[in-house]
């Protein structure tokens, strides 16, 4: 995809910024719109679309709607097998590749009548080329496959079962495949291919030593550039590894010793941003124009002493000058963006605000704002956000629109749905189960215990082979400092209510803390034996090697104040019964 940044933004907006910064693309509520800048003259491209892509300048766009395929150039849908697939131009512009039915396709750019598609990569038996493997997930990718810069090859995953190799694909039907040893380092995470050769980074089963690894693409060898170890996990930077503007690579971890506890950026060993900064993604490199730095700046999202926020940073990617980190972003909330050329397109999500604030800026002047400001209305409940106990948890708390202070209420303790999902943000959209709920009647309690990203890698990884023991700590003793400072909160009438990971917790708590939490709605709570065996063993050790600790974290034979209902809508009727009021 060369340089052009698309990435799915939080909530209904996805933005994409081309190379040169003259154009950015978004899609929200399916509507495809251009802005062409400096101008900033804004055009719809069209309706009724899931995704879109576009080639290094932005002049070529893909959607796919509906399953099928369309290009700018093209005056209808392009002729395909079928309902398609993470459809993308090359950088270049002159083709487009998607998935069909586990196979790869490529296409020219151009009109409808220039000619069709052809296959690069399928096979039967169930071979299935460029997806994203059933794995991807759990390490930050969601695909398969990838263009060259200049759009002559791709690089592509192929899976047969359970076993996941890497190819470098020519156009014209040659190809290699990627070493590396697959016995050792199983897992594929992150790849990109955008300056110079690809990287990949691969990860052992352990998942606590990685490599970083740079491809030739004409042999498919690969070399070392950089070790990831940790004794727990490993979590790499979402938007790393990159090569910078001067040829090093750009790698992102965590330091948690001698004093520090960050989340970092490195560039060949040299520590580029500081401890105080937990860095959650790099964005891109910054034109000389765009923000005031240095050309090859890096644009970076990141919180620093407040993990309810996020911000951007600009970050000197060169060694000379020391470590320089400059914060752009100073209203509260939680702050997304895409960057290309001299442009950058900020995103600000608030507590008061109903949408995200999508603004195009371009050599550091604003030029259009493509979402309007809404303001949340009065009327809605709001949270009062805090840090409880000597670990300083991120709790909210959520009354019912119009409560009279002194009147007591049912608490429902809402969780999260995986062990790392961050429920306690400046963000209106995240509190809009929870404001359901408090609109109904209860008072909502939010609680990111330790696992949770955003505070520190300390924080979110000391629950390695013990989550059931810190998790449900955590959750009770936020739950009684808050009662000491909220005293409308009824804690006679505690009900935990959450999915998946949240559905374990939620029965754990129950059963054995039921001081604190009296009742349990446990909708399709996770079985720690029987997930997917890269996420049970991140937090849990190899099930072979660690079966006490699993045993530890087994539900077990749960009271009757647990209930596992098999889905969500049954979940929120029964929480209703039991608390004795009906959910709006």
């Amino acid at each position: 995809m060369g340089e052009q940044q698309v990435r799915p933004g939080t909530g209904r907006h996805t933005i994409a910024v081309s190379s040169d910064g003259l154009r950015v693309g978004h899609l929200h509520h399916g509507v495809l719109r251009l802005c062409e800048l400096p101008a900033g003259r804004v055009t719809t491209l069209a309706t009724g679309v899931d995704t879109f892509a576009f080639d290094r300048t932005g002049a070529t766009v893909v959607w796919i709607s509906g399953g099928w395929l369309h290009h700018r150039q093209a005056t209808g849908p392009v002729p395909t097998p079928g309902p398609v697939d993470q459809a993308r131009p090359d950088p270049t512009g002159r083709r487009l590749a998607y998935l069909y039915d586990g196979a790869i396709r490529v296409a020219p750019i151009g009109p409808v009548a220039e000619g069709g598609d052809e296959l690069l990569a399928g096979e039967p038996d169930g071979v299935r080329w460029g997806e994203a493997d059933p794995h991807a997930a759990y390490f930050g990718r969601d695909t398969g496959w990838w263009w060259a810069p200049d759009g002559e090859s791709i690089m592509a995953t192929r899976r047969q079962g359970d076993q996941v190799s890497l190819h470098l694909l020519d156009l014209d039907g040659g190809w290699v495949d990627v070493h590396w040893d697959r016995e050792i380092y199983p897992y594929l995470g992150a790849v990109r291919w955008a300056d110079g050769g690809p990287l990949i980074t691969v990860l052992r089963r352990s998942q606590g030593h990685g490599l970083i690894l740079a491809v030739d693409r004409r042999t498919g060898e690969t070399q070392v550039h950089a070790e990831l170890a940790d004794p727990r996990w490993v979590n790499p930077v979402d938007g790393t590894p990159r090569h910078l503007a001067d040829g090093r690579v750009l790698v992102g971890g965590e330091i948690s010793h001698d004093g520090y506890d960050a989340r970092c950026l490195f560039a060949d060993g040299t520590l580029l941003t500081p401890p105080t900064l937990y860095v959650r993604r790099v964005v891109g490199r910054l034109g000389p124009g765009s923000t005031g730095g240095e050309l090859g700046d890096l644009l970076v999202e990141a919180s620093e002493g407040e993990p309810a926020e996020q911000h951007l940073f600009r970050v000197r990617s060169s060694t000379s000058g020391g470590m320089v980190v400059h914060r752009l972003t100073s209203a509260p909330g939680w702050h997304s963006a895409e960057c290309g050329g001299d442009t950058v397109v900020t995103g600000l999500r608030s507590l008061d605000d109903e949408d995200e604030q999508i603004t195009v800026w371009h050599a550091g002047r604003q030029i259009v704002e493509l979402t309007p400001r809404r303001a949340v209305p009065a009327s809605l409940a709001r949270p009062t956000l805090d840090r409880v106990t000597d670990r300083r948890l991120p709790t909210a708390v959520l009354y019912p629109p119009g409560h009279v202070f002194g009147r007591r209420l049912p608490v429902l303790l809402l969780l999260p749905d995986t062990p790392t999902a961050q429920q306690v943000r400046s963000d209106h959209a995240a509190f809009a189960d929870a404001r359901a709920w408090a609109e109904a009647g209860f008072a909502v309690v939010l609680v990111d215990g330790r696992g949770t990203v955003g505070v520190s890698p300390s924080f979110e990884k000391v629950t390695h082979r013990r989550v059931v023991d810190l998790a449900v700590g955590d959750q009770a003793d936020a739950l009684r400092l808050l009662a000491d400072k909220h005293s409308d909160l009824d804690m006679t009438r505690v009900t935990a209510y959450g999915t998946g990971f949240g559905g374990w917790l939620a029965a754990v708590l129950a059963a054995r803390r039921p001081d604190t939490v009296r009742a349990a709605i446990a909708v399709d709570p996770w079985d720690w034996s029987t997930l997917p065996v890269p996420l049970a063993e991140r937090y849990l050790g190899p099930r072979e090697l660690d079966s006490e600790t699993y045993a530890r974290h087994d539900l077990g034979e749960l009271p009757d104040t647990v209930v596992t209902p098999p889905n969500e809508k049954e979940g929120h009727l029964l929480i209703a019964l039991r608390i004795g009021r009906a959910p709006s």
